[in-house]
């Protein structure tokens, strides 16, 4: 099984080491004694996010968990394998969105091209059980996550904050640097996520900051 695992699992040699020096590795060591079943993404994948340098974020995309399916769920929020051919529905409306906003058609949902470009892609918990969502939102990660998510903001990051979950961590952004709307899921598209114009307003942004805009 993906993940699994029947001893404690240690986190910590799969956390980039540009990183390690600037978060709580004993929180993350007491998350890891909790992450004794299978859990996704796999432990290589954890921390995909963070292949990112912290100096070198320029955005942040948050979300809350990785998506239930295990076939899905690959380390970077609301991204999956480019190998995927239906993908999730809350991808599709992003693409909607994009589409509308800046005329980019896009299908393939790897997003690690955005990533490449300083799109920081994290998560709220950064793995989940299989097939049960939010089920790993209480062992520590929402702490753990929101310390890489200061960093990234006190370093001049703008976050794109879609829902009620990522609208959290909105104090940690200046209020120039965020961009907020409803969440792009099914449930919540058509209230305020469609129409809202996020990436161009990100890169608006960065442009008034003097940094390179994203190809989306």
């Amino acid at each position: 099984m993906v993940g699994s695992s029947l001893v404690p699992v240690d986190l910590l040699p799969y956390l980039p080491k540009t990183w390690q020096n600037l978060l709580n590795l004993e929180l993350l060591k007491s998350i890891s004694d909790k992450l004794t079943s299978d859990f996704i993404p796999k432990k290589e994948a954890v921390f995909k996010c963070l292949d990112i340098n912290p100096d070198e974020v320029r955005v942040l995309i948050i979300g809350q968990d990785p998506y239930p399916n295990p076939d899905y769920a690959m380390g970077l929020a609301f991204s999956v394998t480019s190998n995927v051919k239906t993908l999730p529905a809350s991808l599709r409306n992003i693409f909607i969105e994009l589409e509308s906003d800046l005329g980019i058609k896009r299908v393939n949902g790897d997003l690690s091209d955005w990533a490449s470009q300083g799109v920081m892609l994290i998560n709220r918990s950064l793995t989940s059980a299989p097939k049960i969502s939010d089920s790993h939102s209480d062992i520590g990660w929402q702490n753990f996550t929101e310390q890489i998510i200061k960093i990234a903001a006190d370093n001049g990051a703008v976050g794109l904050l879609w829902g009620n979950e990522a609208a959290k961590v909105s104090k940690l952004f200046s209020r120039e640097d965020q961009v907020v709307s409803a969440h792009p899921s099914p449930l919540s598209a058509y209230r305020g996520f469609f129409g809202s114009k996020p990436f161009s307003k990100v890169n608006n942004r960065l442009a008034q900051k003097g940094l390179t805009k994203i190809k989306w």
